[in-house]
């Protein structure tokens, strides 16, 4: 069975990325709209502690170019270990914030990310899946269509 198969990426981390997206709306109906980005990943930090969710936060991650390591990538956050979580105060979630995320899940080796846009009443969050083709070119990553890869606003 292959994780990154269109039948079985739907399902890649579900209940984990609505486990971070449920912390991520109680923040915004505690806190409301309008504030800073570091305010809401502060908060959002305590409440994934409240409901005793994994996270690290300020984790470094080399990023190599032919060989040779020329830089740290750093996400705001990695959640459960398997998830990087990029907050924003932003208009709107657009294809530039998505093609971040795809290269924030190149750099760490993961599948899944989520975009958390905070600027709004109502929490617009994004689910962004890496996958890689059948014979993939060095360095090469295709996005997948995905359901659940939605624009979402609760």
């Amino acid at each position: 069975m292959d994780a990154n198969s269109p039948e079985n990426r739907k399902l890649l981390l579900k209940e984990e990325v609505y486990a971070i997206v449920g912390c991520a709306m109680e923040v915004l109906n505690e806190l409301g709209n309008g504030l800073r980005e570091k305010t809401y990943e502060r908060a959002l930090l305590h409440e994934f502690g409240l409901r005793s969710i994994e996270w690290s936060q300020q984790r470094e991650f080399p990023v190599y170019y032919k060989g040779i390591q020329i830089d740290v990538f750093i996400p705001d956050l990695i959640v459960f270990d398997k998830v990087v979580a990029d907050l924003k105060t932003i208009e709107q979630i657009t294809d530039r914030e998505i093609g971040q995320m795809l290269n924030y899940l190149k750099v760490t080796n993961l599948s899944v990310g989520v975009i958390l846009n905070f600027k709004h009443a109502r929490l617009e969050w994004r689910r962004v899946v890496q996958g890689k083709q059948d014979n993939p070119e060095p360095g090469s990553i295709r996005h997948f269509p995905d359901p659940l890869e939605e624009k979402h606003s609760r």
